[in-house]
């Protein structure tokens, strides 16, 4: 029985139902979403509390949930960030227009049908692999050969559902920006808005650490929705659709098959049996890309099934580390996952493992799941933390260190999933790795590799790091996962146990990579690991400009836009902070690690800054002088352009502090710019939507950084700010001659 249709059909009836009565309403003349005009809006602090919080909540359900259905999404980094902007920032924009409830509402639903269609799995995947497909990028299951009719079709099935995201976020800018022109005081107003987004950022923050279902998500934001709505019977409706929007999200589950969102991506787990019934292997994918299988590697469980493995045993990829280590080895283990590289250290008699793996749920998995149960051992610690973080903390030294195929599935992750393994293979971690081996200790990656210039690239780091080369070769298994293996030691530990061991000398003589192309390697600066070259990919550029256009055209349908064009200051100001807030999630991860709560504390701080610079604002007499003020935010970014992190002595976790601490000057400085105008502004809600916009416009400039690297970003944010100084000149010349212009009008 496939529940998945029987959820889509019960769904579907359910809604036709909805229309049928909405349908009969209008013949009465009294129809649904009779929407009033935002002039009509009234001051209300509970209601832009609500709003506020609904827009930060819904940005973050849409922006994850909709990234893991549909992959093209997770190739461009804050791709589904823009688009909401893009519809809050045209909502801002239509401030005094009709609150476009029925539009949105009917995208939310729409697209949430138009992902759960059944069979739509494998036409998405389609338009994915179109819109991917290059020669210069490495993406999972995409395809390197570019063709322009399957890239132009899937651009147009892609511009449909990036519409739909768009309109959703549309009446709630109107909202937000309607109650920003009634309100009394705008900087309170403002200050409110951002407490909002606060409580938004903490409730998704906590809705992923509880690892609940996106129909929790995204039946919130939809009842928040509701809740927004006038009439009773209007809310009443709404609420009546949280029922089929359950059904089309849900996920059938069973003893052997049953999937979960955990805190970074969503995982899903199929056991499998031989016909007597014994477990065979556990299946786990992980955003529906085949990720690792669990498997048995004992000696009883190979010896029941001899046809099972068809490799010699200490030839399987799991078993070859410890074929080049030293006896008894301590082992650290970056990327554990479900355990299957910390069952085979225990196989071959490690003295102690330490096991690092970031995702809770993973671990979880292997814990319950692994029928070598290796994580039970007392030999083995386990360390839940991302891998840069745990080896820039620990001090011990190891005899082998062993990267467990942890960056090969989530390539090329998107803001929602936090780009999760990013900073694992560059130059700089593979120093940090080699600081942590014993002299005669060995480093040993598996990694799937592709495309030749990926094991260029994997190689020319290991040289540099060592001062020679590794040895590449591929190891392939019947049972268990593969790839292609490099291995090294800063003594002579490899080259020893290849002149020892002829089986071993010959496997690798015979399964040998030789590396050809030249590729830039990647470090701290540039970690783009499945980016050959230093440019914009073609697959990048192309969403890109599909993005601008869509929001340029969409921004200039509104007759006020085309008569006075976005503020260049408020423009400015909102690219500058776009880029800002990448700078400090992206630097500080290296100190803290790329983990959900670092990325959701920095965003939080970086709020509660601006909600601080605001207050002092709305405290201070408007006599404050801007010119000092935007000269403390260039200063600022100097600074943090200049300091010298890691070159800074102490312990990660204060170092970055110090990081977070330089940062959060310009962070205060730009608050407190941007509120002196705001406090001005004679159209709060365009000052909003221009902000808004031009956020917009500061995440398609964070490509740039796939050229120049992220570092060279802060000089494009200084550059930015530099702009809104303009802007800002402007604006107080054209408040002067205004000013000027009244006085002589009042002597006449």
């Amino acid at each position: 029985m496939n529940w998945g249709v029987i959820a889509f059909a019960a769904g579907f009836v359910i809604l036709l139902g909805i229309r049928l009565l909405m349908a009969r309403a209008r013949r009465n003349g009294a129809p649904f979403f009779n929407e009033k005009d935002g002039d009509s809006e009234t001051w209300n602090v509970s209601r832009l509390l609500l709003v506020s919080f609904l827009t930060l909540f819904a940005e973050l359900a849409f922006i994850r949930w909709i990234a893991v259905e549909v992959r093209v999404f997770a190739y461009v980094k804050n791709l589904a960030l823009l688009l909401c902007f893009v519809g809050f920032g045209l909502g801002c924009a239509r401030a005094r227009k009709a609150l476009q409830w029925r539009t949105a509402i009917l995208a939310f639903l729409g697209l949430i049908c138009v992902v759960r269609l059944p069979f739509a799995g494998r036409a998405l995947e389609g338009l994915s692999a179109s819109l991917g497909a290059a020669p210069d990028v490495e993406i999972w299951l995409a395809g390197n050969s570019w063709n322009w009719i399957h890239f132009l079709i899937g651009a147009a099935l892609a511009g449909v559902l990036f519409l739909l995201l768009v309109w959703i976020f549309v009446p709630l800018g109107q909202v937000v920006s309607g109650q920003m022109d009634v309100a009394p005081n705008a900087l309170s107003a403002y200050s409110w808005n951002l407490f909002g987004s606060l409580l938004g950022i903490l409730a998704f923050l906590g809705a992923s650490r509880l690892m609940l279902p996106p129909s929790v998500w995204l039946g919130t934001a939809l009842a928040g929705f509701a809740l927004l709505q006038n009439p009773a019977r209007n809310r009443m409706l709404v609420f009546a659709l949280i029922a089929p929007l359950v059904l089309f999200l849900y996920a059938p589950s069973g003893p052997n098959r049953y999937s979960m969102w955990t805190p970074y991506q969503q995982i899903s787990y199929l056991r499998e049996f031989f016909p007597d019934g014994e477990f065979r292997d556990g299946y786990v994918q992980v955003n529906h890309t085949g990720y690792q299988a669990i498997v048995n590697l004992s000696d009883g469980f190979l010896a029941r099934h001899p046809g099972l493995l068809k490799e010699s045993v200490d030839e399987n990829p799991y078993n070859l580390p410890f074929s080049f280590s030293t006896p008894a080895p301590h082992v650290l283990i970056v990327g554990s996952g479900t355990g299957n590289d910390v069952a085979a250290a225990l196989r071959n008699g490690s003295a102690a493992v330490d096991a690092v793996e970031i995702d809770p749920f993973i671990l979880a998995l292997g814990k319950r799941e692994h029928p070598e149960h290796p994580y039970d051992s007392p030999k083995v610690s386990v360390h839940l933390t991302d891998a840069r973080a745990f080896l820039k903390r620990t001090n011990q030294l190891y005899d082998l260190i062993a990267f467990g195929l942890l960056d090969s599935h989530t390539q090329l992750s998107d803001y929602s999933n936090m780009r999760i393994d990013n900073f694992v293979y560059t130059e700089e971690s593979f120093r940090e790795a080699r600081a942590r081996l014993k002299p005669n200790g060995v480093l040993f990656i598996k990694f799937q590799v592709n495309h030749r210039w990926m094991a260029s690239r994997l190689t020319e780091m290991l040289q540099q790091t060592f001062g020679k080369t590794p040895v590449t070769f591929r190891a392939v298994s019947s049972y268990s996962s593969g790839g292609t293996i490099f291995v090294i030691s800063p003594g002579e530990r490899v080259e020893e146990a290849l002149q020892s061991n002829g089986r071993l000398a010959q496997f690798v003589a015979q399964n040998r990579v030789t590396p050809e192309e030249t590729v830039p390697v990647t470090t701290d600066d540039w970690p783009y690991l499945y980016q050959k070259e230093r440019k914009i990919p073609r697959t990048y550029f192309s969403l890109g400009i599909l993005v601008l256009l869509m929001g340029i055209g969409l921004y200039w349908q509104i007759p006020e836009a085309r008569q006075h064009p976005p503020s260049l200051f408020f423009l400015s100001m909102g690219a500058g902070f776009m880029l800002l807030e990448t700078q400090v999630i992206s630097r500080l991860a290296l100190f803290f690690g790329t983990t959900w709560q670092v990325n959701g504390i920095v965003i939080f701080a970086l709020l509660t800054a601006l909600l601080l610079a605001n207050l002092v604002i709305e405290r201070s007499s408007n006599n404050l002088s801007r010119v000092w003020v935007w000269i403390g935010l260039v200063a600022g970014l100097l600074a943090a352009y200049w300091f010298p992190a890691s070159r800074v002595p102490g312990s990660p976790a204060v170092v970055g502090a110090l990081l977070a601490g330089v940062f959060s000057v310009p962070v205060f400085f730009a608050g407190m710019l941007f509120s002196l105008e705001f406090r001005v502004a004679s159209s709060p809600s365009a000052a909003l939507g221009a902000n808004i916009l031009g956020a917009v416009v500061g995440g398609l400039l964070e490509n740039l950084s796939l050229v120049f690297g992220m570092h060279a970003l802060l000089l494009v944010t200084i550059a930015l700010y530099c702009l809104a100084g303009i802007g800002l000149w402007a604006r107080r010349s054209e408040a002067r001659s205004l000013s000027a212009a009244t006085a002589g009008i009042g002597k006449i």
